[in-house]
């Protein structure tokens, strides 16, 4: 982290009273709260309010496994604080703000069996039960995570094989130069990432090629998406065109970026 994001992590674990030895946290924080968190674990408050979860992870990650677990109440109030980057706890006698810029991370299981759609072996869930697992996650929330990945099953021939990939630290060096250039342009903002971007910043930013504004258009029409979903995805175009060290959001980076839309079922 720079020295502005070590100083605002280190002031809220030393409220939490949760910093080590040490006076500063040097690290982004990762937080991996269990499925039976409780509403205010997750985002704060209590009689004495306190730091919950989401604040825990400000500047860094935010991994909830099993996200259908969770209980919806609890889901439902990460709607707020995944727009804003803040939570407001009220009480009678006063309210605290809380910062809350977290990358989520979630993971969830296709059906409870776990089997659904695998290639291989047959789901046991009855489709009432599917229907319900499903309806645990809403329209709203999901339209607020970005991006929406199916990991199929490793096929045996890729579990064995003796083919390197590419290396993390390789990906590292491609991260470190999109991070420099979203640092480099937004230096004179309040903003860090590209995630950031409020609607007149995205129109300010992000550069779109003519063709990529007509792919763009078409998308509006044939998925009817919302004003959410399309700034959504030039924010992740422009990510995206970060990473290989592109000035301009190309035709190619708006299909990627279409193909992490919430798939409809």
């Amino acid at each position: 982290m720079d020295r502005d994001e070590i100083l605002e992590v280190s002031k809220i674990y030393s409220i939490a009273g949760l910093l080590s030895n040490s006076y500063f946290v040097i690290n982004r924080p990762f937080r991996s709260p269990h499925h039976t968190t409780s509403r205010i674990g997750l985002i704060g408050g209590g009689t004495h309010p306190t730091p919950g979860e989401i604040t825990l992870a400000h500047r860094g990650v935010l991994f909830l496994d099993e996200l259908p677990e969770f209980p919806r109440s609890v889901l439902e109030a990460l709607r707020q604080p995944l727009e804003d980057g803040k939570i407001t706890i009220s009480r009678a006698s006063s309210s605290l703000i809380f910062p809350c810029r977290f990358l989520l991370l979630s993971a969830s299981n296709p059906c409870p069996c776990g089997f659904l759609n695998h290639p291989k072996r047959s789901c046991r869930c009855l489709p009432g039960s599917i229907i319900k697992y499903k309806k645990r996650l809403s329209g709203p929330l999901l339209d607020r995570i970005d991006i929406h990945i199916d990991v199929p099953p490793v096929e045996e021939e890729k579990l064995i094989s003796t083919l390197s990939a590419e290396s993390s630290i390789e990906i590292k060096k491609r991260v470190a130069i999109a991070r420099k250039k979203q640092f480099l342009r937004f230096k004179n903002l309040k903003i860090k990432t590209n995630g950031e971007m409020s609607t007149a910043e995205i129109k300010k930013f992000c550069q779109l090629t003519d063709d990529a504004l007509n792919l763009l258009k078409q998308a509006i029409s044939r998925l009817s998406l919302s004003a959410r979903s399309y700034f959504k995805i030039i924010k992740i175009a422009q990510t995206i065109a970060d990473l290989v060290n592109k000035e301009q959001i190309e035709t190619s980076f708006i299909a990627e970026a279409l193909q992490y839309r919430v798939k409809e079922e």
